[in-house]
């Protein structure tokens, strides 16, 4: 019995039982595979869930303003994904009417989906012969086989891929794609697997050869900026707020954040009393700067890990275009400052 078969079979009885693996709708599979990239499945399924109940079609995913589709994904992170989803929703219910593409070619034309996500979606919805290649299945192949090439590095996903597409099941590809993709997240998982229930424990190479915890080999470090941001939460004598959205290209695009001072590094509550003073665009008399519980939160994400202070900013008389807390938590944030907002207000 191959590579493929042992797989398939052990997936036939160690699979989870997920609602998008019940379904060839490319819209369901599309809409679970965009959530779950970079996302944990238990984390996923409620916002899988949440989403095709409100936006039960692709045409109502269409139809839905960037705010509402940022507030459902909020906590997710890596936003630019509900963005890209938002718009390849508009371009598939109105340019295409509806209609998915059907093949992996075309569907690499769309915003968003690469070529992870245009072969899931090819082999699941499709049942075409299209391998998928995640993390998951850059371990177990690279464990399986041996291979030492370095994943970070360009000419790996190629290699990968055609090593996939040999040991595939041509004839079952969704069914394929879904074992190995599960195998590694269940089995053959980044630390310390149990090898000794695996069905591949006679015949894979890493286990023979004491190299389990040394594949796949991934050189490239990513790189960690550090950055330190004050939030300035503005109170007035009506207990409202104000918050801004973030326009810039980068981290957090189009969500909503309270006005903002960065620094070079931690300040100390007198520098921060100047510096909020020193802002030209603040015309209010200021009664209060004082730091909330908490001190510091340290937000991590993928390349940059921010240290975040809260201030409150206690001024006479009213804001000008001022918001109550009860408007402002209708609003999509990224979640450090929605956890915020929700625990004082």
């Amino acid at each position: 019995m191959g590579f493929s078969n042992y797989l398939i079979q052990w997936y036939l009885q160690n699979k989870r039982e997920l609602p998008w693996r019940n379904s060839q709708n490319p819209y369901e599979i599309w809409l679970s595979e965009i959530i779950l990239q970079q996302t944990r499945v238990a984390q996923g399924l409620p916002y899988f869930e949440s989403f095709l109940a409100h936006f039960p079609t692709v045409f109502d995913l269409a139809k839905a303003s960037e705010e509402q589709v940022l507030k459902l994904w909020q906590g997710l992170g890596y936003y630019s994904r509900a963005r890209n989803l938002h718009q390849t929703a508009k371009i598939i219910a109105f340019e295409k009417e509806g209609q998915f593409p059907k093949t992996y070619n075309e569907l690499l034309e769309l915003k968003g989906i690469g070529s992870y996500t245009a072969a899931a979606i090819a082999s699941f919805a499709y049942d075409e012969a299209v391998p998928v290649v995640d993390g998951n299945v850059f371990r177990v192949l690279s464990r399986y086989f041996n291979v030492e090439s370095d994943i970070s590095s360009s000419k790996a996903k190629n290699e990968f891929t055609a090593l996939a597409k040999e040991v595939m099941d041509s004839k079952q590809p969704a069914l394929f794609n879904q074992a190995i993709m599960e195998f590694g997240a269940l089995q053959c998982v980044p630390k310390n697997p149990d090898c000794s229930v695996c069905v591949f424990n006679t015949s894979c190479a890493a286990l023979q050869m004491k190299k389990v915890q040394s594949l796949p080999l991934k050189l490239k470090k990513t790189k960690i900026a550090k950055r330190f941001f004050n939030y300035l939460v503005f109170q007035d004598a009506n207990n409202n707020s104000v918050v801004n959205k973030r326009t810039s290209t980068g981290i957090w695009h189009n969500l909503y954040e309270f006005p903002l001072i960065e620094t070079e590094n931690i300040r100390s509550e007198k520098e921060i009393v100047q510096l909020v003073k020193g802002q030209e665009n603040y015309n209010y008399k200021i009664n209060a700067i004082v730091p909330f519980d908490n001190f510091d939160v340290l937000h991590k994400l993928s390349h940059q890990h921010i240290t975040i202070r809260f201030w409150r900013v206690e001024i006479e008389g009213e804001l000008e275009n001022g918001l109550s807390f009860d408007t402002i938590k209708k609003l999509p944030f990224p979640i450090v400052i929605y956890n915020f907002i929700e625990k004082n207000f």
